[in-house]
């Protein structure tokens, strides 16, 4: 969720370092962490090792002006996961979760 808003781009890439080190291969986003900034970032750091991590996005809150690009309509969901796999530069998530409702 901080990378590309609290932290930047290089605080990010540095964070994940760090959980790679540590073993971590579970990663989690959504389509709306740092208006999308977050799966960009986070897509170049798997890049190199896609078949090593457990990736998972979630879909519900808004991404637009558009009545469509809220909830969990088919067409939202659809579109919230296309755009998730070209942010993340993947062709597959392990997971796709419904954003909880707070």
């Amino acid at each position: 969720m901080s990378f590309g808003g609290d932290a930047d781009e290089e605080t990010s890439k540095a964070m994940y370092k760090r959980c790679r080190d540590a073993g971590i291969n579970f990663f989690d986003t959504a389509d709306v962490y740092a208006g999308g900034r977050s799966e960009e970032i986070l897509g170049e750091c798997i890049a190199h090792e896609r078949d090593k991590i457990v990736l998972t996005s979630k879909v519900f809150w808004n991404t637009g002006a558009d009545v469509n690009t809220r909830g969990l309509s088919r067409k939202h969901m659809i579109q919230g996961i296309e755009n998730s796999l070209r942010r993340l530069k993947t062709d597959y998530l392990e997971l796709q979760l419904l954003h909880p409702i707070v």
